[in-house]
């Protein structure tokens, strides 16, 4: 069974800063590349940021620099520290597996993250 839990979204000026939180259920995070995603009103989901099991990140050039993605194994737990924080980010944001070149089929309730003043 699918089980993702985003948390720590909210309403915050533009400049401003928020932590992602997302616990996974185990058969879901355990070895593999876990992911932020997000989704913006009237657009597709895209990928912000990956982490390998190892810990190795990638980003997308429109969070790069602003954003960090961290993971804690023993937790099954993914974050995204978004810093810098601009009205184009403002979306509902989703964690799940990178499972490139399919999209997860199952996903959480997501988080909604508001930029505005």
């Amino acid at each position: 069974q699918v089980q993702l839990v985003e948390s720590g979204g909210g309403l915050v000026q533009p400049g401003g800063s928020l932590r992602l939180s997302c616990v996974a259920s185990g058969n879901i995070f355990k070895g593999n590349t876990m992911g932020w995603y997000r989704q913006a009103p009237g657009k597709q989901r895209e990928l912000v940021s990956t982490i390998i099991s190892n810990g190795r990140t990638d980003y997308a050039d429109s969070v790069k620099g602003r954003f960090t993605i961290s993971r804690d194994n023993a937790k099954n737990a993914v974050y995204l520290q978004m810093n810098s924080l601009k009205s184009d980010d403002t979306a509902v944001y989703y964690c799940n597996r990178y499972l490139p070149p399919d999209w997860p089929d199952s996903w959480g309730q997501g988080t909604q993250v508001t930029v505005s003043s």
